[in-house]
């Protein structure tokens, strides 16, 4: 009897992919520029489209985001777009 109360778990939490939602409150011109982007570095990066190249390039491009001389939104962005298609090649 340690005392401790156990948090009470919400069952209808709702579970929201982040990377999805950065995605879908970008205008769709910027989306589908993004997309596109993506889908570049991807042919010249990772030709295989495999997720784990896919997701590694998103990693690289979130660290990558902390310099001084990218666009840190773009990067985020870009990086979530790139997410996206890794989980369509996973289907």
């Amino acid at each position: 009897m340690s005392g401790s109360v156990r948090p009470q778990v919400q069952e209808d939490a709702e579970i929201v992919d982040f990377d999805e939602a950065l995605l879908q409150a970008c205008p769709a011109e910027l989306r589908a520029e993004l997309i596109s982007e993506a889908n570049l570095l991807a042919q010249a990066f990772a030709p295989e489209g495999r997720p784990a190249q896919l997701e590694a390039m998103a990693v690289a491009l979130t660290r990558g985001a902390q310099s001084p001389d990218m666009d840190r939104g773009r990067a985020r962005r870009l990086a979530a777009a790139l997410r996206a298609l890794a989980r369509e090649s996973e289907r």
